[in-house]
Order: C-alpha cells, then sequence, then structure tokens
C-alpha cells in the first residue's frame, strides 16, 4: 500500500494492500477465527445504513442524486460549493484519472506513501520521483498526502497553500490526497480550493464503508467540470449516492465519530505500548509501530493468533495497526503482544 523508500522508482506491478484476509487465511490457515483484521485504515464502526427506496436498486442514478451528493460533500467539506467536486466510484479511480488528464511531465510524490499515487502517473507515462520533503521544484505536478500513511506526518496549510500557488505559476498542480483527515478537520484544504490545487478526499474510510466505493474530487470548477465529464454518466451507483448523502449531512454522527475514534486510538497506543512496541505515528483511523529486529516474527505471531495488520517491505521495522472494534479484541492483542513479548 505505501511506496518505497525516498529516491527509489515506482513500482509499475501489483502492489501490496491491506485487507486480504483471503490471503492471510491461506498463508495461515490454522489461525483461529473470525479474524480480527487490523490492516486496514478504516474506522471499524461504520456509518448505520438507512432505509432505500427499492428503486435504487432498479433505476440509474438521477442526475438530481448525483448533484445532491455534490452539495453535501461541498458543506461537509467546507468546500465552495457542488460545482467544485467531482465523484468518482472510489478516491483510488480518481487516482487513476487524474494522470490521464495532464500531458506526460514530470511528477514528484512526497513519500514515503501511499504506491498508487507514483504507480498511475508512472503508468500514463510521467517521469515520477519519490522525495523526502516538499523543497522547490519544477516538476509538474507535485503530489503529497496529508495527513500521510503510514506516518500520519501533517503539512501546515501554509506550506501547501504556498505551493499550490507556485504549481498553478507553471501551469502545474498540487494534488493533496486527503484521505484521512476527516478526523483533523482543520487540516483540510477544502475550502481554500483554487487553480493548481486538487484534494482528493476518501468517503469511505472514515464513514466505515469502504465496500461503497465513493471517492470525491475537490477542484476550481472548470479543472472539476473537466473532471465530471471524464468520469462519465452513473459512476456512483444509486444506493451509495442514498448512503452518502445522508452520511455527509448527519454532522452529529460525524462530530462523535471523531471523539469515537480518538478515543479508540489511544486506547490502542496504550496496547502497543504495553507489548513493547514504539508508536512512531499514525492518525486517529491508523498507528504505526516501530518493533525493531522483531517486527517481522511480531507480524506472524500475530497472524497465527488470527489478528491481521499492515507490514511494510521497505521497513521491516513498522506495523501498521487498525482501530480495534470491541474489548475482546482488544483483550485479544494484549494476549498476543504480551506473549511474543516473553517469548
Amino acid at each position: 500500500m505505501q511506496h518505497p523508500p525516498d529516491g527509489t522508482k515506482p513500482a509499475v506491478g501489483p502492489i501490496l494492500h491491506g485487507g486480504d484476509l483471503e490471503a492471510a487465511r491461506a498463508a495461515f490457515p490454522d489461525a483461529p477465527e473470525p479474524w480480527v483484521d487490523l490492516s486496514t485504515g478504516i474506522n471499524p464502526w461504520p456509518y448505520p445504513l438507512p432505509p432505500l427506496e427499492p428503486e435504487l436498486w432498479t433505476r440509474l442514478p438521477a442526475p438530481g442524486a448525483e448533484r445532491r451528493l455534490r452539495e453535501a460533500a461541498a458543506a461537509a467539506y467546507g468546500a465552495p460549493g457542488a460545482e467544485h467536486l467531482a465523484a468518482a466510484a472510489g478516491s483510488q479511480a480518481l487516482i487513476q484519472l487524474l494522470p490521464l488528464l495532464r500531458p506526460r511531465g514530470r511528477v514528484v510524490v512526497l513519500g514515503p506513501t501511499y504506491a498508487e499515487h507514483a504507480r498511475c502517473w508512472a503508468l500514463a507515462g510521467h517521469a515520477v520521483e519519490t522525495v523526502p520533503e516538499l523543497s522547490r521544484t519544477d516538476a509538474d505536478v507535485v503530489v503529497a498526502v496529508n495527513p500521510n500513511n503510514p506516518d500520519g506526518r501533517v503539512l501546515t496549510r501554509d506550506i501547501l497553500l504556498d505551493l499550490a500557488e507556485r504549481q498553478h505559476a507553471r501551469g502545474g498542480w498540487l494534488v493533496v490526497d486527503e484521505a484521512f483527515v476527516d478526523t483533523l478537520p482543520e487540516a483540510s484544504l477544502c475550502g481554500d480550493v483554487r487553480p493548481g490545487l486538487v484534494v482528493l478526499r476518501s468517503f469511505g474510510k472514515f464513514f466505515g464503508l469502504a465496500g461503497l466505493r465513493l471517492g470525491l474530487a475537490v477542484a476550481e470548477p472548470g479543472l472539476a467540470g473537466h473532471m465530471r465529464a471524464a468520469i462519465g454518466p452513473w459512476a456512483v451507483a444509486g444506493p451509495a449516492l442514498a448512503v452518502a448523502t445522508a452520511a455527509l449531512r448527519d454532522s452529529g454522527w460525524i462530530a462523535d465519530t471523531r471523539v469515537r475514534v480518538a478515543d479508540a486510538s489511544r486506547r490502542l497506543d496504550g496496547i502497543l505500548t504495553a507489548g513493547g512496541l514504539r508508536v512512531v505515528g499514525g492518525t486517529h483511523l491508523f498507528r504505526l509501530a516501530d518493533g525493531g529486529g522483531g517486527t517481522q516474527e511480531l507480524y506472524a505471531t500475530l497472524a497465527r493468533g488470527g489478528v491481521l495488520v499492515r507490514r511494510f517491505e521497505w521497513n521491516p521495522k513498522w506495523l501498521r495497526f487498525g482501530l480495534l472494534r470491541r474489548t475482546r479484541e482488544e483483550v485479544r492483542l494484549h494476549a498476543l503482544l504480551s506473549d511474543a513479548t516473553n517469548l
């Protein structure tokens, strides 16, 4: 899921992502069921699905429904209006689309981070470089994930907005992926959208409905309209439009969930620290821990105990942990970490 160390060329082959329980079961067939999947950064307390009209399953999505979704998203994200947004079947679809909307050029990705950004720009024929910091650059496109995945690094609004202005001056873009910003809304740039800036938002992570497949891009109206045209009609399913519109309008649930996941992330930090790990970063939807030289064995120990976490081939000391939904899952992880520490 994440990009290899800084300075390397992006991989264009398959990328290992989290959430693959089928592969975990095949690799560890004797692990107890049910598995506890902590390998993603998806909220384990999903938004409660509202009742849906049967015709949402039998009719093509209405243009008005897509417009109402964009209006709800603009209000929730603080964007100027619906005309600044484009919706697609997941932020991954937008990550794949953006490289096709520009002539081939130079792309800089702030890394290490979510590997699909570099991969998709490279597959579209762009020259891609991963850099450890955002210094002055003459790249046509700069990509930053904020907060970053997996370490949770947060770039200041001043830094990003200044970079967006410089990119626009040279006819370039700054693409800011805010997939995990819902728990830190003050860091979002959706209210500051301007020429040269493209902000990506992921619906499924914070709302815990990753299977719904919805992503939104926020940009100046001309570019947002160009993206909508490139995406085409009926890109988001009718049921998804209805659920997401209701969720984005539910300010009470959003506020309560921010508190809930923050509390859960603090409890997780306590479990990881008590288990001998050092928490080195993350967001309120996932935590990043350093296990030192025994991290790869710890990964296998957890998997044999039916707990799947995210490992990184390019940093064998790191493991990423999603939030625990139930007390019994917290007890299970604590026991496995304690057993591993006492080996």
